[in-house]
């Protein structure tokens, strides 16, 4: 897949994104659930040894495909591996997968209800390195706590930022700016990001694109201006905190918006299954989130 076939299979693709782009706060949660104990490793390079392993299994499995699977997030040391002895973004790529990179260093402390991002040192040369390995776009996260305008406008404002940087070095960028779906203010930040979205997607210029990986929102449908936004090449979504079921139940409400799970996808799959039991729980996983990002539920007709 070249440049234009990425973007058009990211575009009008039916299926999902999947989210293998566990970081260091993350992993050890992440390998708990894979059934790995804390006292499996010792030290960061084999804790990353671990997960990697556990992504390079779901990358090669047979159920693991771009018919289902439209693209996948990675973390940088993934992006760098390999997986079935290629580089993983070719690995992907020769499955009709899109790559992306995990772009984000981590959160600051929270200020005005929300947690933007530290800086990302050596940006440029990161989006350089994974252009190079046919990488198409990138992710950034920041989290909403609180319906804070002044917050949350500072949060889509250096998501733009961020996003301009990506679009100069020929990548995608994908937007992420999570509302915490345990807030009490949940459904109010839903719609001051709705907002303060619609008027940076409308100041952008030239006729480049971005993506947003948004929270399920409380009102089902409220980000339909964002799907059908000229500035938008596609919205997905993340679980933030669902089970599977109840995410693709959400999901299924929201028209026009695919899933770009972690936790709901990776839940069921445990390092000690045999080859056919990993492959039928992640293609069950696969089926099920794949049906709520393409068909949709009469809640939302």
């Amino acid at each position: 897949m070249n440049t234009a076939d990425m973007t058009a299979k990211i575009a009008q693709g039916h299926g999902f994104i999947a989210a293998l782009d566990q970081s260091g706060g993350s992993t050890p949660k992440a390998l708990a659930g894979y059934g790995v104990a804390a006292d499996a490793w010792s030290g960061d390079a084999e804790m990353f040894a671990l997960i990697h392993e556990m992504r390079a299994r779901i990358i090669t499995s047979d159920a693991f495909t771009g018919d289902k699977v439209v693209g996948a997030i990675l973390f940088e040391r993934t992006m760098d591996g390999e997986a079935g002895g290629k580089p993983v973004p070719q690995a992907l790529i020769d499955k009709g997968v899109v790559p992306f990179l995990k772009i984000d260093k981590g959160l600051e402390d929270e200020a005005d209800g929300v947690q933007l991002m530290k800086p990302i040192p050596g940006l440029g040369a990161l989006l350089d390195r994974a252009k190079a390995l046919g990488v198409f776009g990138t992710k950034e996260r920041s989290v909403i706590n609180l319906a804070n305008r002044a917050g949350i406008a500072a949060i889509v404002a250096q998501q733009f930022d961020v996003a301009k940087e990506v679009l100069a070095h020929g990548l995608m960028p994908i937007i992420e700016p999570e509302v915490n779906i345990k807030s009490a203010e949940r459904a109010a930040a839903d719609a001051i990001l709705l907002e303060e979205t619609v008027k940076a997607l409308d100041a952008m210029t030239g006729d480049e694109k971005v993506m947003l990986k948004l929270s399920l929102p409380a009102q089902p449908d409220l980000f339909l201006p964002l799907v059908e936004h000229p500035r938008v090449l596609r919205v997905v979504a993340l679980s933030g905190g669902f089970s599977r079921t109840e995410a693709c139940a959400e999901l299924a409400k929201n028209r026009g918006i695919i899933a770009s799970f972690s936790r709901a996808l990776l839940s069921d799959l445990r390092r000690d299954m045999t080859d056919a039991q990993f492959d039928a729980a992640l293609g069950e996983a696969i089926d099920e989130i794949h049906a709520a990002s393409t068909t949709k539920s009469p809640v939302a007709a």
